[in-house]
């Protein structure tokens, strides 16, 4: 979280993760989509082997203000296979919150759970964990036939109580509820943190 007292901007991060081709750069593509040119910056894609890295910048005029602060997001995939942990590193540095993507499908249920492990091993590693960083599950390609069952996966990758919803992100299906519900999320744990720091112009966190 970085504030710009200047701009009166409050700069905060998404982060899409999850395992490679489970849907993060199609969440982001559709919801850059939608989103007006005058609020949104453009579309940078790094493309990797096999899957692609991309992020924009965007401002979310709808929800109010913050302290007098307007919110400002930075939404952000990053590369699933196992062999960019350092990019992944890199830019779970900047998370404020996360959004981890699900591949619903049977045949994708061991790459979900090192990807799952992978994460929480970055953010210990980071001095941070999943208990207190704003998270959101997206279960992916429920269209699917070989999808598993909601129940299935929530017990086999232990999600435990976060927040889950069902999509198919490339019928659209799924991703500006995902969006809402971890834009809320981190919203209600900065309004926590600055009214605990009752932070003052001047002052980043």
């Amino acid at each position: 979280m970085f504030i710009n007292w200047k701009t009166r901007e409050l700069n905060l991060n998404i982060v899409y993760y999850g395992p490679a081709l489970s849907g993060k750069t199609t969440n982001l593509e559709k919801i850059h989509a939608r989103l007006k040119p005058e609020v949104r910056s453009e579309l940078f894609m790094l493309n990797t082997h096999e899957d692609r890295t991309i992020f924009f910048d965007f401002l979310q005029l709808t929800i109010g203000e913050l302290y007098g602060l307007r919110p400002k997001f930075g939404l952000y995939t990053v590369p699933g296979q196992v062999y960019y942990t350092v990019t992944r590193e890199t830019v779970l540095t900047r998370a404020d919150a996360i959004v981890f993507v699900v591949d619903s499908q049977a045949a994708r249920l061991e790459d979900n759970r090192d990807s799952w492990r992978d994460m929480r091993v970055q953010l210990q590693r980071l001095n941070r964990s999943l208990e207190t960083t704003p998270l959101v599950i997206q279960l992916n390609k429920r269209d699917l036939p070989s999808a598993l069952p909601i129940a299935t996966l929530q017990a086999e990758l232990g999600l435990g109580t976060w927040p889950c919803i069902e999509a198919a992100a490339v019928r659209g299906q799924g991703v500006q509820e995902t969006l809402h519900a971890i834009i809320h999320a981190e919203l209600a744990d900065v309004q926590r943190k600055l009214a605990a720091a009752r932070v003052a112009p001047g002052a980043s966190a």
